[in-house]
C-alpha cells in the first residue's frame, strides 16, 4: 500500500460516495486508475465494507455506555453470545480486570439496565462496570498514514 492508496482511503472515509473521478483529481489519477485501485483495496480487504453513519440519537440510541465484563471463565470463545445482543455494537477481548469490554446503545437508561441483566446471564459472566457517556467531543476514522504525509506499512 502506497502513499495514493492511503490518500484514497481518508478521501473514502471523510465522504465515501465521491465519484472516482473526483477521488482521481485529488490524486492525480484518472477515473479509472483510482476505481481500479479502490477495486485492489476491497479485493485485499484493507476496503471491508461501504457504509454511512447515523446519527445515533436521532434513531433511538441515544444512550452509549462502555461496560466492563468480569468472568469467572476465559471468554475468548463467547463472541456470538454478545453479538446475539442487538444493543452491543462492538465486543472485545481485552487483558486486565475485566475480560470483555463492550459498546452497548440503547434508548434509555432503562433499556441499558435490561442489556446489563442479559449480560449477565451469558455463561461465565460474573459482573459488569457500566461507564455512560455524558457527551461525545469526537469520533476519528481509522488512521491510514496519509494525514500526516508519512506511510508505513
Amino acid at each position: 500500500m502506497d502513499h495514493i492508496d492511503r490518500v484514497l482511503l481518508t478521501l473514502l472515509q471523510q465522504d465515501a460516495t465521491q465519484s472516482y473521478a473526483a477521488l482521481g483529481r485529488a490524486v492525480g489519477l484518472s477515473a479509472g486508475a483510482a476505481h481500479e485501485r479502490v477495486r485492489k483495496l476491497r479485493d485485499r480487504g484493507i476496503i471491508r465494507r461501504t457504509t454511512i453513519e447515523v446519527d445515533p440519537a436521532a434513531v433511538g440510541g441515544g444512550v452509549l455506555a462502555y461496560v466492563m465484563v468480569e468472568s469467572s471463565a476465559w471468554m475468548g470463545d463467547s463472541g456470538p453470545r454478545f453479538a446475539a445482543l442487538p444493543e452491543v455494537l462492538e465486543a472485545h477481548v481485552i487483558a486486565g480486570s475485566a475480560s470483555v469490554l463492550v459498546k452497548v446503545r440503547t434508548t434509555t437508561t432503562e433499556r441499558l439496565q435490561d442489556v446489563l441483566r442479559r449480560i449477565y446471564a451469558i455463561e461465565g459472566v460474573s459482573g459488569t462496570q457500566a461507564t455512560v457517556v455524558l457527551e461525545t467531543f469526537f469520533e476519528r476514522p481509522v488512521p491510514t498514514g496519509a494525514e500526516d504525509g508519512g506511510g508505513g506499512a
